[in-house]
């Protein structure tokens, strides 16, 4: 009997972590959810269902939630879909240079967000930035992106990019050397295209790695994109550029509306759970996992 429980005693320490900073902080964020709270009194108002009407029924949360899923397109594209294209030119079709590019990828992941949010917001400066002067020499106006609702995601989701790309890139460069030569070199004896190597071989033989960055680039862009607002945005020009996350941190921490802040979060959470797991659902089946 106490054979059968020894394993439990090895997990501990991890389930204990695990409810300390996962299970824990959920269940109270779903228990705050249902109160009016500002975080400072010490009285917290039952309001029940209050925070998620309120929520639902609010114009600005559905361009929030907008500007949530426009966020996690263009990180799809950007930190997955292209580093997946450019793991497989490196390594395949021109491998002379593969190792100046990996670094050269990679070394934006050792810098803070902060910093290369400020670094970006100086370099892209419309009036007095090194690209604004560039362009004038040419006779070209960089436009002012910062008022702009149509271009703010964009240079924001280039600055998260800028730090994510090189992490996802090496995981999925890892993934593609990792799949046998010869089985790329008899497609090529076939004189079979590139492109059809790529997406008949090379992606569904690394698409167990392909659906984790997947995956956490949904997850963690989020989390990372949220920095670059928080330093040079503000959510603004009326909140074109804020998304769930960012607007659960403003309404608890700048507004104090610490119950409708708990209410968006669960409302995130859930959003994230359902698309994880249909995620799993369709795309678990086609993967490959002999790599």
């Amino acid at each position: 009997m106490k054979e059968r429980y020894k394993p439990l005693w090895y997990l501990l320490p991890a389930i204990l972590i695990f409810g300390i900073f996962v299970a824990w902080p959920t269940l109270y964020t779903l228990y705050l959810s249902f109160f009016e709270w500002n975080m400072v009194s010490p009285k917290k108002t039952f309001v029940g269902f209050d925070n998620y009407i309120t929520l639902f029924t609010d114009p600005l949360t559905y361009k929030i939630l907008w500007n949530t899923v426009v966020y996690i397109l263009i990180l799809l594209v950007v930190n997955f879909a292209v580093p997946y294209v450019i793991a497989f030119v490196l390594h395949f079709l021109i491998p002379k240079f593969k190792d100046f590019f990996k670094s050269a990828f990679f070394l934006p992941s050792f810098i803070s967000m902060v910093v290369g949010s400020i670094v970006y917001n100086w370099i892209l400066n419309p009036t007095s930035g090194p690209v604004a002067k560039l362009l004038g020499f040419i006779g070209i106006n960089l436009p002012n992106w910062s008022t702009s609702q149509s271009l703010v995601i964009l240079v924001i989701c280039y600055i998260t990019a800028w730090k994510v790309f090189g992490y996802n890139f090496i995981t999925l460069y890892a993934a593609i050397s990792g799949i046998d030569n010869e089985v790329i070199e008899s497609a090529r004896l076939d004189k079979i295209p590139s492109w059809r190597v790529f997406k008949d071989i090379v992606v569904p033989m690394s698409s167990s790695t392909g659906l984790y960055v997947f995956i956490m680039t949904i997850v963690t862009g989020l989390q990372y994109v949220y920095t670059p607002i928080s330093v040079i945005t503000s959510g603004g020009p009326d909140n074109a550029s804020s998304n769930l996350i960012y607007e659960s941190y403003k309404n608890a921490f700048v507004l104090f509306q610490t119950g409708y802040s708990a209410a968006m979060s669960i409302v995130t959470l859930l959003l994230f759970s359902i698309l994880l797991f249909l995620n799993f659902k369709f795309s678990e089946r086609g993967v490959y996992y002999a790599n």
